[in-house]
């Protein structure tokens, strides 16, 4: 499916996000509840065994989770849900929504794992911040379920769709040899690497990760598709 043939939905707009973050923040606070996890725990800790398998941790890694919620993801590599953990203050991640970025500390805080940087930042717009000693640019960037939200957002005052810069906005803050992993329910692995291979992004396929198929009325197919690239050293 092109981005273009998508329509869009609530499901694409901050307004959307801020009531979720709001509701699962009161949750938090009143039962411990940390909020739904995108994808389910089995597509989460598949992610984390491709970390652990193509960027080991090390003292200077640098990892940026694009659309971060409640910091599921990130707090399973800091655990070491994988095979290793990871250093928490090389973690960072972002979301425009304010509530998400609160549940997340909350979260952290309650886990003992503040050393993991929360922040409010519109990806699209904005350079997130840097982690201590870091020169410009990421080692891993990764993606569950955001960019699958942008692609449902309304075209902008221009009539460009948003989502159709989110590709550049990876390469430009990726290292040389560096890795964008990303999950979707929406767009299958061709589709992804039509959107993220290009000349002007420099981003190569790398791997994709391999979820459970279903059968539904004749065709098979996964739920979800991870998919990983790299940009050119």
């Amino acid at each position: 499916m092109d981005t273009s043939e998508l329509e869009p939905s609530k499901l694409g707009t901050k307004e959307h996000w801020d009531n979720v973050y709001e509701e699962e923040l009161e949750n938090f606070s009143e039962h411990g509840d940390e909020g739904e996890i995108w994808f389910g725990k089995k597509a989460m800790n598949e992610m984390v065994k491709w970390v652990n398998q193509h960027t080991p941790p090390r003292p200077d890694v640098s990892i940026l989770e694009v659309g971060s919620g409640n910091g599921a993801l990130l707090f399973a590599l800091a655990e070491g849900r994988g095979e290793a953990c990871y250093p928490a203050h090389r973690l960072l991640g972002i979301d425009y929504s304010e509530g998400a970025v609160q549940l997340a500390q909350s979260v952290a805080h309650s886990r003992n794992l503040t050393a993991i940087t929360f922040s409010v930042c519109d990806f699209l717009h904005e350079d997130p911040p840097l982690l201590a000693d870091q020169i410009g640019a990421w080692d891993l960037i990764l993606d569950k379920g955001t960019y699958d939200a942008i692609a449902l957002m309304e075209k902008d005052e221009d009539g460009k769709i948003p989502v159709e810069g989110y590709p550049m906005r990876v390469a430009k803050l990726l290292n040389p040899g560096g890795h964008f992993l990303i999950t979707s329910c929406n767009f299958t692995e061709f589709e992804l690497q039509s959107k993220f291979i290009t000349e002007e992004t420099g981003l190569q396929y790398h791997s994709r990760i391999e979820h459970p198929t279903i059968s539904f009325g004749g065709s098979i197919g996964s739920a979800c598709s991870s998919v990983a690239f790299t940009k050119s050293a």
